[in-house]
């Protein structure tokens, strides 16, 4: 079994692919350590909620004066 070439290159692309997973799932915890989110609740703190709420009204106010 370990001398089939075949094992060893789906083992190799295995482990690169087992890397690049846990590497991209850190940088997507550290993503949301920097909104300042809870990864675990899923909720928003108040301050980013206004800041999307303000950014909506001025596409709103944006797409109303086009018309």
């Amino acid at each position: 079994m370990f001398q089939k070439t075949d094992f060893w290159i789906g083992l190799a692309v295995d482990v690169v692919a087992g890397v690049f997973g846990y590497r991209f799932m850190q940088e997507r915890e550290n993503q949301f350590a920097l909104l300042g989110a809870p990864a675990s609740t899923g909720e928003l703190p108040l301050a980013e909620l206004q800041r999307q709420k303000e950014e909506l009204e001025d596409l709103i106010a944006a797409q109303q004066a086009k018309k």
